[in-house]
């Protein structure tokens, strides 16, 4: 997804009652190895979860993959690569709609700042950084003696190791892991379908089912300019699956809420979730007036557009769980029997009793906080790249001077170089569309923060939102990544003497963001975090530590079952075919969304039309898990995960298999259409056989 859509989720951004056999989104270290005993009769061994881990990787854009090759050969999804594929694209030659195959290393496409990462290695390190919080401390300083800690670890970690070390919180607080990541930052684009095929039904269909989606892209990693040599990556299934086979997910879930206490879901079902929707409509239509002006507008919003209407539509499915009178009520009362149990313990009541109460009182806090945070400090006032880069600037800049432990977190020594990767991009930035996306944000930010607001008047100076937008991105130079370099280099004192506008604007509100951002922290952060962890602590010590955490966006297992489910009275085949596809297409006139590529007109009558295509399973996922792998038993690819249905929206708070559903593309019909399709022997046949061929390695 692209990184605008992104930025916007970011920012503003295990049900009792139920029980479910394939539920969970579990730890490598921490795996569901009885449950799949008792329910499927499999055995996790070692040598499995790490052959699994370390073939499984994360892409920086907001998606997961796996390898599938000893030569460096990875895939995701198309929506997932699609960032690059833009990047990558000119006027001239639109590779997201028209699609990508390198024949030779020499055609493969580098990404301008596309970076995999691989868990090498976990460490418990919940003893240091709860360790930190020591008795006395009021919930800010407790707070900030957790973050300096983190930072501390995680930059002893990258200098010793080398590698990109992220220090993850579990179980709100209960648990801290240190996760080591491999990095790959050289990744080049190898196969890409058509767009129109990737997502076909287009919005229409989006988390709907059937599906008929070729949604997937390989891209190869490199070291030292040479494909890198992988030891680790899984093979891909000659016979693929059936109706009722036990399937594994490995990948990374973005994120969760079904921890969360009754306050904190009582304030994104009444506040932020409506909040968020009304900002992605009105996104929306800005992109498409502004794609309507010309060709060239379409294709530049076109990754944009994708964006917003996926987490459009994926935001109305979380409000319609969060709406949901029977699964709250079942949530109050789990919470309910935990508070009562804690209370029923002397001990744990002395403890963790006054917990939910700190909680909701932080979410009142949040409450009046949200706006400002939101718009100053995390942006969404500024929606524009160069925007965002002038922030980084004045940030980046300023922090460095302090030593690392005093730092915002974001920008310790451990996140630098991801960071820096980020910073001197060279993709394209189209000023165009950061004028109209900017002066839609800061339009919202007036209506929101008022006239009045002091950054308001600053950020307008006396023009309009459009008239200030088109200021700002005229009179900068950001977009030259050379620019971005020698302000980066020449530190705080470089970024002092700029006069570039929106250096000076970032300049100008900084110390207002920061007192926003001290307050949050201090009084909505510290104390969620503290009394989340003496929640999850009561619930250690009352149901047990046999459970899986909320999603962070780290590595994950899932498992499910693939089978179909009724809808309306009406029963939904697991599978769809190549030639379901041909036949939905004719049911809707071949038309629009549902106009198949003329690549697959040709190519119909030399199919395999009864090859499945897509096929659904009860595995447990959530946004982050596009791209992951689709594995059976053996640990070999059957298929990729690229979407959920409908029912499957409210996972985000509690985990329903009656009807929800992962989507995954099968792996019968990607090899089916590359060789027959779209002519690319040479990547089949390093799919079959785990390498490439000498001849097509010996290639320029």
């Amino acid at each position: 997804m692209n990184r605008r859509i992104l930025v916007i989720m970011a920012l503003l951004c295990g049900l009792a009652a139920f029980s479910f056999a394939d539920e969970g989104m579990w730890l490598f270290n921490k795996p569901p190895k009885d449950q799949l005993k008792k329910d499927h009769n499999f055995t996790i061994t070692q040598p499995w979860l790490d052959h699994l881990r370390l073939g499984s990787v994360r892409f920086n854009n907001g998606g997961s993959g796996s390898f599938v090759s000893e030569d460096g050969l990875a895939f995701t999804n198309h929506h997932v690569g699609r960032v690059c594929l833009q990047q990558l694209s000119t006027e001239k030659k639109d590779y997201v709609k028209d699609g990508f195959y390198a024949k030779t290393k020499a055609d493969e496409g580098k990404c301008p700042d596309l970076e995999l990462n691989v868990l090498v290695d976990i460490q418990d390190v919940t003893p240091d950084v709860q360790g930190a919080a020591k008795p006395g401390m009021s919930d800010a300083d407790a707070g900030q003696a957790q973050r300096q800690k983190m930072s501390a670890i995680e930059k002893e970690c990258s200098e010793r190791t080398g590698l990109r070390c992220d220090i993850v919180t579990l179980y709100a607080g209960g648990m801290y892991n240190l996760y080591k990541y491999k990095k790959y930052t050289d990744v080049r684009v190898v196969f890409a379908p058509e767009a129109q095929m990737a997502f076909f039904g287009g919005d229409h269909d989006n988390f709907e089912y059937p599906r008929y989606d070729l949604d997937v892209t390989y891209f190869r990693v490199y070291e030292n300019g040479k494909p890198a040599h992988l030891t680790n990556f899984l093979k891909w299934s000659p016979t693929g699956t059936k109706a009722g086979d036990l399937v594994f997910v490995s990948g990374h879930p973005g994120g969760t809420e079904r921890q969360l206490t009754m306050a904190e879901l009582n304030f994104l079902k009444d506040l932020q979730t409506g909040f968020i929707i009304d900002v992605l409509t009105r996104r929306d239509k800005i992109l498409h007036d502004y794609a309507a002006q010309s060709a060239e507008n379409a294709r530049v919003a076109a990754d944009d557009i994708f964006g917003v209407e996926n987490s459009l539509k994926a935001y109305k499915g979380r409000r319609g769980g969060l709406e949901d009178k029977e699964l709250l009520g079942k949530k109050a009362a789990a919470e309910q029997k935990l508070r009562a149990d804690v209370n029923a313990d002397p001990k744990l009541k002395s403890e963790y009793g006054t917990a939910w109460d700190e909680i909701a009182k932080a979410m009142d806090v949040r409450r009046q906080l949200f706006l400002p945070h939101a718009f100053i400090e995390r942006n969404l006032g500024f929606n524009a790249e160069l925007a965002r880069f002038a922030r980084t600037l004045v940030r980046v800049t300023a922090e460095r001077q302090k030593p690392n432990q005093e730092r915002l977190r974001e920008y310790g020594e451990a996140r630098l170089p991801s960071l820096k990767q980020q910073l001197f991009s060279t993709a394209p930035v189209y000023r165009t569309l950061d004028i109209a996306t900017l002066t839609e944000s800061l339009a919202l930010m007036q209506e929101k923060l008022g006239a009045d607001d002091p950054t308001v008047k600053r950020a307008l100076n006396g023009k309009t939102p459009s008239e200030a937008a088109k200021a700002y991105i005229d009179g900068t130079r950001l977009d030259d990544p050379a620019v971005r370099k020698q302000l980066y280099e020449g530190g705080a004192a470089a970024v002092a003497a700029s006069t570039d506008p929106l250096i000076v604007l970032m300049r100008d509100i900084d110390p207002r963001a920061r007192q926003v951002r001290k307050q949050w922290d201090d009084k909505v952060e510290a104390v969620v975090r503290l009394n989340s962890t003496k929640i999850a602590k009561a619930r250690f010590a009352i149901q047990g530590t046999n459970s899986y955490p909320d999603a962070t966006f780290t590595l994950r297992l899932a498992y499910g079952t693939i089978k179909g489910y009724e809808e309306h009275g009406k029963q939904i085949a697991p599978y769809t075919t190549l030639g379901g596809a041909f036949k939905h297409a004719a049911a809707n006139g071949n038309k629009g969304d549902f106009e198949l590529p003329k690549s697959w007109d040709d190519a119909k009558s030399k199919l395999s039309l009864a090859t499945p295509l897509n096929f659904v399973h009860t595995s447990d996922i959530i946004g982050g898990n596009s791209g992951s792998p689709t594995i059976d038993r053996k640990g070999e690819v059957v298929g990729i995960i690229f979407d959920g249905n409908i029912q499957s929206l409210p996972w985000d708070f509690a985990y329903d298999d009656r009807q929800g559903r992962a989507i995954s593309v099968d792996s019968r019909a990607i090899l089916e259409s590359i060789r027959k399709i779209y002519h690319a022997d040479a990547l089949a046949d390093e799919l079959v056989n785990g390498h490439r061929s000498k001849a097509a390695a010996a290639t320029k």
